[in-house]
């Protein structure tokens, strides 16, 4: 449950719903990836991507933490074979922060093909087995640690039980590949570039209203399990507030679960020094680099970072692993694009 169902329009319905977003290198350049719609939703649930939603990639080049670059994807109905027509569009300054700018068709294709762009841009979207992994008992038992700012409970359980909950999930799946030569030009000399997803779905009035917004894995589990208000504020607010609207809230319930660790002689000290640190809520990445999503730095997250025992041991400021790892998904990543383990 990195971002799993987390909105009350996402658990209304699932295509709306952004599971995870990875940010690594690819063969030719950065590959970006956004899970949406998981299967967890259940046999009910509709599949696909919401023919009335645009599913966008944000990408904010000088660190204001407000995007500089967006790529918008929108799909059209099913087909009796389930397949999607989609179509990117690319849009820059101004038009990267509208969501009624129409900015510039790049490229358009069919769900399950993987298509390329003049400018060497790759995509694919389609089924994938979701590359996620996390312990149930674990994730209830943090959730409620930091709802009510006590340790994390987990008598009765221990690393040789634990279970992958998604072990069997899948997902739908954008995949956006940006050679080198199109994205280093914007990324400033620093070369870095901070990211986040968004799902928005067109509402009566002709506006467009934002379901889901996701950059660091595992900020609505930590802190919104048992607090939906406090989790449809995170998906509502621009990155740029997020440290005004969410910052002490964030801080107080880090800064209680720490106190009651005593893992730090300032509690309060550390829960605003975590909060300073994942707010703005953007994914941070060095165009070129090797992706890690770990303990010593965050630079973007490759599809097998361990993000629940870093996200969760980092909040609590003292050691706290699920038991599982890489090997417990049932299908694994690819060294070749599209990346995901897809289902054709």
């Amino acid at each position: 449950m990195s971002h799993h169902l987390d909105s009350p329009q996402a658990l209304d319905d699932a295509r709306l719903d952004i599971t995870d977003l990875y940010v690594f290198r690819g063969e030719t350049g950065t590959a970006f990836v956004l899970d949406v719609c998981p299967s967890a939703a259940g046999q009910d649930a509709p599949r696909g991507f919401h023919p009335e939603a645009m599913y966008e990639i944000k990408i904010d080049c000088d660190h204001d933490a407000t995007e500089d670059l967006t790529y918008r994807f929108t799909f059209g109905d099913r087909d009796a074979r389930g397949r999607q027509e989609f179509e990117m569009r690319m849009l820059t300054g101004a038009q990267a922060r509208d969501a009624r700018a129409s900015g510039t068709v790049i490229a358009g294709g069919f769900t399950g093909d993987s298509v390329t762009a003049d400018d060497g841009l790759r995509m694919w979207t389609g089924r994938a087995h979701d590359p996620f992994w996390i312990e149930p008992t674990v994730l209830k038992a943090v959730g409620a640690a930091f709802a009510h700012g006590t340790r994390v409970d987990l008598s009765g359980w221990s690393p040789s039980s634990a279970t992958n909950l998604f072990v069997d999930n899948e997902v739908y799946t954008i995949v956006l590949e940006i050679p080198d030569e199109a994205l280093l030009p914007v990324a400033g000399a620093d070369r870095r570039i901070d990211v986040w997803g968004l799902t928005s779905l067109a509402t009566d009035a002709g506006g467009w209203r934002i379901v889901n917004r996701y950059g660091h894995p595992m900020v609505h589990p930590l802190f919104a399990q048992e607090n939906g208000e406090l989790g449809n504020r995170l998906n509502a607010t621009l990155p740029a507030d997020d440290i005004k609207v969410h910052g002490e809230t964030v801080a107080n319930m880090v800064a209680g679960v720490v106190a009651a660790y005593g893992t730090a002689d300032d509690p309060a000290a550390y829960g605003k020094a975590f909060a300073a640190r994942i707010f703005p809520n953007v994914l941070p990445y060095a165009v070129g680099s090797a992706a890690i999503y770990g303990f010593a730095c965050w630079n973007g997250r490759a599809l097998t970072d361990n993000a629940p025992d870093v996200m969760f041991s980092l909040a609590a400021n003292t050691p706290l692993g699920i038991g599982l790892d890489k090997g417990s998904t049932s299908a694994h990543p690819s060294p070749t694009f599209p990346y995901v383990p897809r289902i054709d």
